[in-house]
């Protein structure tokens, strides 16, 4: 049974970024209340950035609902939450790694994606064939307790970088996987 108020997305890690090369698995899960109450954020593929399974507290999340916009839409929420993967700010949700553990995730996003079920199930195209060996994965391991917040924070607005450009591209292409999703799930009800 599917679940309109889920919705999965993958965002590309951006040329010239930690992340380049990383395929990202996340999901957005909105409110019966959508438009009027924001959505939780959690990011399914380790990044090295963000904790896998966990809600993000980002200013256009559930944790913030005080500054939500229902104007909003699905891709600028997920240009913030890519514009925040790019800086190094703590919220809740999110780990401290070295530029060096980023790139090791970004490299190994792709076999992760290949081993998920939801991946496999929800973004077949984006599978790569090269990687269906069946090792265990092994998920970031957590940070010392100081380099997390337990209390919520608002990003702070970014200057924009040459990696935004890259990043736009790659929303276009979420939001053309997205529509697809959407169009095959009208074919079926």
């Amino acid at each position: 049974m599917s679940n309109i108020l889920e919705w999965y997305y993958v965002i590309f890690g951006p040329k010239g970024s930690v992340y380049e090369g990383g395929v990202y698995l996340g999901k957005i899960k909105f409110p019966p209340e959508y438009p009027h109450k924001p959505p939780s954020l959690l990011m399914i593929t380790p990044s090295g950035r963000f904790q896998t399974n966990t809600r993000l507290c980002l200013s256009m999340s559930d944790f913030h609902p005080e500054s939500w916009n229902p104007m909003w839409t699905v891709s600028s929420i997920l240009t913030g939450l890519l514009s925040f993967m790019l800086e190094n700010k703590e919220t809740h949700g999110s780990i401290l790694t070295s530029d060096a553990q980023k790139r090791k995730f970004a490299a190994f996003s792709k076999k992760c994606n290949s081993q998920n079920p939801l991946f496999r199930r929800h973004f077949s195209e984006l599978v790569d064939p090269n990687t269906t060996e069946t090792s265990p994965l092994q998920e970031p391991s957590e940070p010392p307790a100081q380099s997390s917040l337990s209390t919520p924070t608002t990003p702070q607005p970014t200057t924009e970088t040459p990696q935004v450009k890259d990043m736009r591209f790659n929303l276009f292409m979420v939001v053309v996987v997205m529509i697809m999703f959407i169009s095959f799930i009208n074919l079926w009800f």
